[in-house]
């Protein structure tokens, strides 16, 4: 492991830290490096540990001294209180956008799942009136065979797209329900990516 490699998993796992904070420690890395030159980067590297022990170490370092005394910035109280102000003068405008948003994914929801369950409605009837043809194609051929084998290849037509219809619609529903879970999620998650 050379000095970029151990700064690129340092400063990944110092990401959490406040910015103040994370400045420094990059900061006091840099210098350290810096001070044992490039011929002694290896032993720096070595006295100072893994990246992830180093940086494991420096958090556990800075929570004991934020324990001990609390920052004393002014800017964190007032950011805090600005918050809430915003907060409150937001609530009439966001309340109700938020209300309307959640309205209308429920009305997206509605309008897939009735849409769907018609297409499913009119699959199952259309394979119900096959198989009456169908009936009434036997019962008839007997006495006009003409009539009798219309019914009976008007109601194997209607069985038969009816039952497609039917797992056409399962099909539609199963890809309706991935898509709006990989909707919602994306919502919920704020549109950021893994």
């Amino acid at each position: 492991m050379n000095k970029t490699e151990y700064m690129k998993i340092l400063s990944k796992k110092l990401r959490r830290l406040p910015k103040e904070d994370y400045d420094r420690a990059i900061e006091y890395f840099e210098e350290y490096f810096a001070e044992a030159g490039s011929e002694n980067e290896q032993q720096a590297i070595q006295d100072l540990g893994s990246p992830e022990e180093a940086a494991r170490e420096l958090i556990m370092n800075l929570a004991e001294q934020n324990v001990n005394e609390p920052p004393k910035t002014v800017k964190r109280g007032m950011t805090a209180v600005w918050i809430g102000i915003l907060g409150v003068c937001a609530a009439p405008i966001a309340l109700p956008l938020a209300l309307t948003v959640v309205i209308l994914i429920a009305c997206v929801f509605l309008v897939v799942a009735v849409c769907l369950l018609s297409v499913l409605i009119a699959g199952i009837s259309v394979a119900a009136g096959g198989i009456i043809n169908i009936v009434a194609g036997i019962a008839i051929l007997f006495r006009a065979f003409g009539d009798g084998l219309c019914n009976l290849g008007v109601g194997l037509i209607c069985f038969g797209a009816g039952l497609l219809f039917t797992y056409g619609s399962i099909l539609l529903f199963r890809w309706a329900v991935r898509k709006l879970s990989i909707f919602l999620g994306k919502i919920t998650k704020g549109g950021r990516k893994k």
